[in-house]
């Protein structure tokens, strides 16, 4: 979800019901990759994210027992981090279409980190237990301050390393999600600006005629 559909929420989850679906997650859009280059198009305003959350409320105690919702405020709208994908190479790992073995389905957007691949010399497990990307933030031990000393280390895990990245340039670094961070108000200040200034227009990957910022006529 996002500010250019936030509005069709409400038909969303009628469509669950619809379908006679058990579970639906009202997913936002994560801002690294092309949703950052992005973010002033598809950031939700403050006002919409209320009524979101509105929304979503009524509708969680209105379909109780038959369709569970699940949902988290933005990132940039919360005061803390999640806890990106249970931590990194903790509960999940992803195998991309080459056959690389991800610790989340963004990982490669992290420049300097080599993933060994499904192709390669070691089995998934050795990978799972030994590879240094799967290790690199793996638990607690390789964060810096503030969260080597916070509360909430073991529950968030520092936050998401691909957003950490995307807004800050070290992967390493706290999300900037967290209240804690140094570049928190900065960067989500930025972000409530963009999304005030109501810009719709998207940067595409493809295009036709035009360039890559405008996306041409025929962009998608």
């Amino acid at each position: 979800m996002h500010r250019q559909n936030l509005f069709q929420l409400p038909d969303i989850i009628q469509m669950a019901v619809d379908l006679d679906a058990d579970r639906l997650e009202v997913a936002n859009a994560q801002y690294y990759g092309w949703a950052l280059k992005n973010r002033a198009a598809l950031m939700p305003t403050l006002a919409q994210i209320d009524e979101t959350s509105r929304i979503v409320e009524e509708a969680q105690a209105r379909l109780k027992g038959t369709l569970a919702i699940d949902y988290v405020v933005p990132d940039y709208y919360a005061l803390r981090p999640k806890k990106c994908m249970g931590g990194w190479g903790r509960q999940f790992f992803n195998i991309s279409p080459s056959g690389k073995i991800l610790p989340c389905h963004a990982a490669e957007t992290i420049t300097g980190l080599e993933f060994e691949s499904v192709r390669g010399d070691h089995s998934i497990a050795w990978i799972w237990q030994h590879s240094e990307a799967f290790n690199r933030y793996r638990g607690t031990a390789w964060m810096p301050e503030p969260c080597k000393s916070c509360e909430f280390r073991e529950i968030d895990f520092g936050g998401c390393r691909c957003q950490a990245f995307a807004l800050s340039g070290d992967a390493g670094n706290t999300d900037p999600a967290c209240t804690l961070s140094p570049l928190h108000e900065q960067i989500f200040k930025q972000a409530a600006t963009e999304a005030a200034a109501g810009d719709n227009r998207f940067i595409y990957r493809n295009f036709a005629g035009g360039t890559p910022e405008t996306g041409g006529d025929h962009g998608a």
